[in-house]
């Protein structure tokens, strides 16, 4: 198994607090200006100081990430394979736990041998793994049916501060890929969930948000809110009875 995945151990890091916001194309362009006058520009935002994502979201047979969530169950996972700018050279299978407003993630690097094979629906040789993460899949695949579901794509534009972790993150033009599950088409035509104008803002830190960032921010005209990508761009298919 050791030449099929990489890097990672598969254990949560401590959880960390995150909050989301829908926000306008102006909103974005007055804090991305104070936000870039202060915190650091990812290194990864290189053209029009943004990356690609694209995550193809996993689920069972009961659909139960997306119904956790809708129904606002405070203890829920969700697993994904994600990767970045359509490069096959770093793939990762993550696992997001959330808690309220806490959130953890275990990840893991895998070889596109191993995506191929897990998005087939195969968890043969998990089960042998030395990887936490990589034994749950094969234990969901196996018992709950863990399947592919949707592809997520969106752009991503970073910024990061060293007090208290803090990332701050604008997520653009987010599509669906509906019935599409190939990670690496980079022909997919995907549907916008959200109306135009229209992105969404994360902010994550450990135990506090500094308060001169947290001033910054209040310049955002907006709520937090219950946002989850993944069942917005799933609301566009039928879910399985």
């Amino acid at each position: 198994m050791q030449n099929r995945f990489s890097s990672g151990s598969g254990g949560a890091p401590d959880p960390r607090h995150e909050v989301k916001y829908f926000i306008s194309d102006a909103a974005h362009a007055q804090l991305s200006a104070l936000l870039g006058a202060v915190l650091h520009l990812d290194p990864h935002c290189r053209i029009n100081r943004e990356y690609f994502i694209r995550s193809l979201y996993f689920d069972d047979v009961y659909d139960t990430a997306y119904h956790t969530k809708m129904s606002g169950v405070e203890r829920r996972d969700k697993y994904r394979i994600r990767v970045y700018n359509g490069s096959d050279k770093e793939i990762y299978l993550e696992r997001k736990h959330k808690r309220g407003e806490y959130i953890s993630k275990s990840s893991v690097r895998i070889t596109r041998r191993l995506c191929d094979q897990l998005v087939s629906g195969d968890p043969t040789g998990l089960d042998r793994s030395d990887n936490d993460l990589l034994k749950d899949v094969f234990r969901e695949m196996r018992l709950k049916h863990l399947k592919p579901t949707v592809i997520v794509d969106y752009y991503r534009e970073a910024y990061t501060h060293p007090a208290e972790d803090v990332r701050i993150t604008f997520d653009k033009r987010l599509h669906s890929g509906l019935y599409n599950h190939n990670l690496f088409d980079m022909n997919l035509i995907g549907v916008p969930p959200l109306e135009p104008g229209k992105m969404i803002l994360e902010v994550k830190y450990n135990r506090y948000l500094p308060p001169y960032i947290r001033g910054l921010l209040s310049t955002v005209p907006s709520n937090a809110c219950a946002i989850s990508k993944y069942t917005l761009c799933r609301g566009f298919e039928p879910l399985d009875e």
